[in-house]
């Protein structure tokens, strides 16, 4: 098996205090989500961080959870990990996209996110790209919610150098000045 740093592009960043990550997963195909989740422990036991995990009903819960646990304050990055096969209807399509675009809203609004939700045509894909030993998506989700975490933290540091942040309007207008 290759290292992790083999098998994710770049090396784990270092840090100098401690990293909490969540990893919200959702258990719909049992065996992939225990595999994704075996490389992402792997990876952040690698990095040094703390790494807390929670179970929700599907693909579609997971941005939701993530956005609750980011207004607590508890964790400095999350691990979206999941798995969602291809049907005989549409319902892929909207929890691939709608499961796919709220992971980018939240990453959008500076909260720091690994997408291992492994969208497949079928459950030979799943299991490749699921295996900590092929593949590794959880721990390259692993990976990408770290280096995520050292940059934001790189950037946290930087003193006369913030830049106010943009806010994500879906609709209306801001702090109700709305128009009648």
């Amino acid at each position: 098996m290759a290292s992790h740093t083999e098998q994710h592009d770049l090396p784990l960043p270092h840090f100098d205090a401690p990293v909490r990550l969540l990893a919200v997963v959702a258990p719909y195909y049992r065996e992939i989500a225990d595999n994704l989740l075996a490389g992402t422990r792997a990876v952040a036991d690698a990095a040094g961080a703390q790494l807390d995990v929670v179970e929700v009903p599907g693909a579609l819960e997971i941005p939701t959870t993530v956005a609750l646990a980011a207004r607590a304050g508890r964790h400095d990055g999350f691990v979206a990990l999941g798995c969602v096969v291809r049907g005989e209807t549409t319902h892929y399509d909207t929890v691939c996209n709608d499961s796919s675009r709220g992971l980018a809203l939240l990453g959008l609004q500076g909260i720091c996110i690994g997408n291992g939700i492994l969208t497949v045509e079928n459950m030979v894909q799943a299991e490749r790209r699921a295996d900590p030993a092929g593949m590794d998506k959880g721990g390259a989700a692993a990976a990408a919610a770290l280096h995520l975490v050292a940059l934001a933290r790189r950037w946290q540091s930087a003193p006369g150098r913030a830049v106010p942040h943009d806010v994500i309007r879906l609709a209306g207008e801001l702090d109700g000045q709305g128009r009648a």
